[in-house]
């Protein structure tokens, strides 16, 4: 099974911190610094699954995840959000808008993985 993950978050700790655990579990990783940027690798790399974060510099999470659901070749892709937004209505849009998961910061990497591997079985509900 293929475990393409690309990551998209600006904080660059959290994407090298994210690299290194999923790497040691067998993922292959592509990171993204910003929204844009992001859903151009998004095209180029074809990810089992995107990591995404909502608070970017140039376009938020959301308006990321519209992008990429608007594009035939990625509009089947699970998203997860990792955010530090923890308010209900964040959740709530997360849930509205079809994202595939929604994960806290600071995050459990255990629980992170497991959730990974369980979205690209596809055992997991939107």
């Amino acid at each position: 099974m293929s475990k393409r993950v690309l990551v998209i978050d600006d904080d660059q700790g959290i994407t090298k911190a994210l690299r290194i655990r999923l790497e040691a579990h067998g993922f292959d990783v592509s990171c993204a610094s910003k929204g844009i940027s992001g859903i151009q690798s998004a095209k180029q790399s074809k990810p089992d699954v995107i990591v995404l974060d909502i608070r970017m510099p140039d376009i938020d999470g959301f308006e990321v995840h519209k992008c990429l659901k608007s594009n035939p070749e990625l509009c089947d892709v699970p998203v997860v959000l990792l955010s530090a937004n923890l308010q209900e209505t964040a959740r709530v849009r997360a849930a509205e808008a079809g994202i595939t998961k929604f994960l806290s910061k600071p995050y459990d990497a255990e629980a992170l993985i497991e959730v990974l591997e369980q979205v690209m079985r596809r055992n997991i509900a939107a």
